[in-house]
């Protein structure tokens, strides 16, 4: 078994021609590139979806040497957007339909041993295509390119296709295997590793799962998202004194964790968990989708540890697998769907849709984060036929885990396990979302709102200090009351970052600024209302934002107005010079204003404070404050918002 980085020594050409799939091509010019890699960079702002939409090529020369004679030679790539066609040697040898899940094309048959050999890659990333997400109208860019990695894989005859684990917070567990080749008279050889290092191994048969119980088990939670290691081995038994060989095998990450959801609410390893999140898009400046695994990785830590998300829903697509290993190591819980907005196609695009969703699931099973699979297309109109068909595609490959929908409408058909809604109804007064009674049409299933915000008041990083306050209040007051309707089991906010999009959508610059940040991942003042609800647990944790850069002249007017505070502090004391102004205290009674005009009283600070101003917080009550924390210690730049309690825990 041997196992190569491909992402190296490719070449590209923007128009793509039939020679490039030839062993000799010298009348072409290419440009050498590494993967991942956009077909067109954009600027930053005022960009054009016909840069990238064009049919190109990706080329790669490699040596076969002869000892791969009687093996099996698979070469991987983890997306191309968003059709595309693979050749090896002038031969034809496999064609995709899916720009957001990865696919495995076997080589064996066309390579020339003991010779050079040639890849090529068409590359479709035109709009007009029959395949998801496309044939409507698109609120964001889909850019084009190998935007993720591949990688070459040599492997025996017979090998191991697949590995799935269901493993439940008490212990037991099913492993499932899948095979390609002659694997007749083979066992099977699971081995689990804790962390800790300790292991158990367990034997089985190919046509049966592997059951067994581990003891002792450490579940993965939010808290403490202990992952363990799972080790398949395809053994063919030695004959003739001979050992016994291992032909395969293949090692996952997964937890030991049950999920429900129910009415009440999401269920984890049997406690409540109240989902606080944010919609996530893959994409980037001038990049699009083409970023190295460390900045899909970065995303995931900035919703963890600075923004105090503990869900994220990856809108419109199935995400980076490197973000969902970086989503199991922090605890952080995921919501992907399968690749689509709004649109659904004809029979042709319902099909090439239901097999993403089936490549979805086995993907991305074993990742412990995943507690919930999209099985509609985000936003779409109702359709029974189709959607009986995904629901029943992801139940039986992963019986583990709900299915919900995405839908903008009331009383919409519910053939998943969890009315997924997108909740635009608050405009700044009143309830901050809708009644779940009045919007699910089966109250006895669960419920969570999987939009809101962004695009009903979406704020520009320079917009002035009134307007970013006025999004900032949007999303606590839906984030608040979710939280205290019951059966809500939480929120996903829309959405993390500002992203690229056509010119029927978002401001004139062709920008969405719906996000709580920027697109270069800087946050709005909106970012410190989810930052402000995470536990500190450390002085590094502390959250104190300020909704004010306190200069009068960034005023309408001149005229000082309310200031509002974000923090997870028990307290902010304030002070005019060395004077003792107040201690302010979160409002847990009141409920949030309805616009920043009329303010609840403990939660801002009376503008007559603001000249000279400093400020310290009282860190909660259960931890040592820190030196630099204590009253008459190091003043603290004063920045927003106190934590707000609910109906529930006050």
């Amino acid at each position: 078994m041997e196992h190569y980085d491909w992402n190296e020594g490719w070449l590209f050409t923007p128009t793509f021609d039939p020679a490039l799939v030839r062993p000799a091509c010298p009348e072409l010019s290419l440009t050498p590139v590494r993967l991942p890699h956009a077909v067109k960079p954009l600027p930053y702002n005022y960009c054009n979806e016909n840069d990238y939409q064009r049919l190109c090529g990706y080329r790669r020369e490699f040596f076969a040497p002869k000892e791969w004679l009687g093996r099996t030679v698979l070469l991987t790539f983890g997306a191309v957007a968003h059709d595309a066609t693979v050749f090896c040697n002038g031969r034809r040898v496999f064609h995709h339909g899916c720009g957001y899940t990865a696919f495995t094309v076997d080589l064996t048959d066309a390579l020339r041993l003991g010779q050079k050999n040639v890849v090529a890659v068409r590359c479709d990333s035109r709009e007009d295509l029959n395949i998801p997400p496309f044939g409507g109208q698109l609120d964001a860019l889909t850019y084009g390119g190998i935007y993720r990695a591949v990688s070459l894989d040599i492997k025996e005859p017979a090998y191991l296709r697949d590995v799935f684990i269901e493993a439940k917070a008490e212990g037991d567990f099913r492993i499932y295997t899948a095979t390609v080749g002659e694997t007749v008279g083979c066992t099977l050889q699971a081995e689990i590793r804790s962390p800790a290092g300790s292991r158990a191994v367990y034997s089985g048969e190919l046509s049966l799962p592997i059951t067994g119980t581990l003891n002792n088990v450490h579940p993965w939670s939010l808290e403490h998202p202990t992952l363990y290691t799972l080790t398949v081995r395809l053994i063919r038994p030695g004959t003739g004194g001979l050992p016994d060989r291992v032909l395969d095998e293949k090692t996952v990450r997964f937890g030991f964790r049950t999920v429900q959801f129910v009415a009440g609410g999401l269920y984890l390893n049997g406690q409540r968990v109240e989902l606080r999140g944010l919609d996530r898009h893959q994409s980037y400046p001038y990049q699009g989708y083409a970023m190295p695994d460390s900045i899909q990785r970065l995303d995931a830590q900035l919703l963890k540890k600075e923004l105090g998300c503990n869900a994220v829903r990856t809108c419109y697509a199935p995400p980076s697998p490197a973000f969902l290993d970086a989503c199991d190591e922090l605890g952080l819980l995921v919501f992907p769907e399968m690749p689509g907005w709004q649109h659904i196609g004809d029979e042709v695009w319902q099909a090439q849709a239901l097999q993403n969703c089936r490549e979805m699931v086995c993907q991305y099973r074993n990742h412990p984060s995943i507690f919930l699979w999209g099985a509609r297309i985000s936003g779409s109109p109702d359709n029974e036929a189709f959607y009986k068909r995904t629901n029943e595609a992801i139940h039986r490959l992963d019986p583990t885990r709900p299915t919900a929908g995405t839908r903008s409408t009331r009383k919409s058909q519910l053939l998943e396990d969890v009315y997924a809604y997108n909740d635009y109804s608050y405009a700044g007064r009143g309830t901050g979302c809708e009644n779940r009674a009045a919007v699910t049409p089966d109250t006895r299933k669960g419920y969570l709102i999987s939009e809101f915000g962004g695009q009903n008041f979406p704020a520009k990083p320079f917009d002035d200090e009134p307007h970013r306050l006025v999004q900032a209040l949007h999303h606590a007051a839906v984030l608040n009351d979710s939280i205290a309707q019951p059966g809500v089991a939480g929120s996903f906010g829309w959405c993390m970052t500002d992203y690229n999009t056509h010119r029927e959508f978002g401001s004139g610059d062709r920008i969405c600024y719906h996000g709580v940040m920027d697109l270069f991942r800087n946050p709005k003042l909106s970012a410190a209302v989810y930052a402000s609800q995470k536990t500190p647990r450390a002085p590094s944790d502390i959250v104190l934002e300020v909704s004010s850069a306190m200069t009068l002249g960034d005023l309408p007017g001149g005229a000082a107005a309310a200031c509002w505070v974000f923090t997870n502090a028990e307290s902010v004391r304030l002070y005019r010079g060395n004077d003792f102004v107040a201690e302010f205290g979160p409002d847990r009674r009141d409920a949030l204003p309805p616009c920043p005009t009329r303010p609840s009283r403990s939660m801002i600070l009376s503008a007559r404070c603001w000249k000279s101003m400093r400020a310290w917080i009282t860190p909660p009550a259960h931890r040592s404050p820190p030196s630099s924390m204590s009253c008459g210690g190091t003043p603290w730049r004063f920045r927003p918002f106190p934590r707000r309690g609910c109906s529930r825990c006050g």
